[in-house]
């Protein structure tokens, strides 16, 4: 997504491709610049999400933002992924809900984390992002849960009621978060939440071949 400093949307595309990042977010980039009629160039900062989320997606995603960021001279401003889905939930939740946010971790396990619902499209976090089988997660009665995750085990979430909402990040709420956590001197490090290795590993056969 494309958006002003204010956070207005001004172009956007998405993919649900789960595989080929490398190959479709330049091309979605260029789209986007091209919608809004503006150039590389103008742009103030790059934002990405920094997960948790699979290793190799999450790994092209900021790669790629932080070598646009550094051609461009432009800051890159990392935002937990989680936190957007977060956002988005609470702009329909009462005032001091608590939020979990589940996505799909794989494996049978679900990357989670908790908030608390301040006001509409504003959250406080009240735990860090984990991994974990979705039947581990502390759901008390009365919590919101959301997410891909929420949708794939809702009996093993405590058969919490889980809420019509947001199952992806939005990368306009992404933008807005960094807009908003910039603007509070807070630090947006792009380090990745990978929170465990990923899953191609060298073989253990291989040996280097010293000259």
């Amino acid at each position: 997504a494309l958006t002003s400093d204010t956070g207005e949307v001004l172009a956007a595309r998405s993919d649900s491709q789960q595989r080929h990042h490398a190959e479709l977010l330049a091309p979605m980039i260029t789209d986007v610049l091209a919608e809004a009629g503006l150039d590389r160039r103008e742009l103030t900062a790059i934002v990405v999400g920094t997960g948790p989320a699979p290793f190799t997606g999450l790994r092209v995603g900021l790669v790629t933002a932080r070598t646009l960021a550094l051609g461009l001279g432009i800051p890159a401003l990392g935002v937990p992924s989680l936190d957007a889905i977060a956002v988005a939930a609470s702009r329909t939740a009462p005032v001091g809900t608590t939020i979990v946010v589940a996505t799909d971790a794989r494996r049978r396990e679900v990357y989670w984390s908790a908030y608390r619902a301040e006001a509409p499209g504003r959250v406080s976090v009240l735990s860090e992002p984990a991994v974990g089988a979705a039947a581990s997660v502390p759901v008390e009665p009365g919590t919101l849960v959301v997410g891909r995750g929420a949708t794939l085990y809702p009996e093993a979430l405590g058969g919490a009621a889980v809420a019509d909402g947001p199952l992806d990040p939005d990368p306009a709420d992404l933008a807005r978060l960094a807009i908003a956590r910039r603007g509070e001197g807070l630090d947006l490090p792009t380090e990745p939440l990978y929170l465990r290795r990923p899953d191609a590993v060298p073989s253990a056969g291989s040996k280097r071949v010293g000259g």
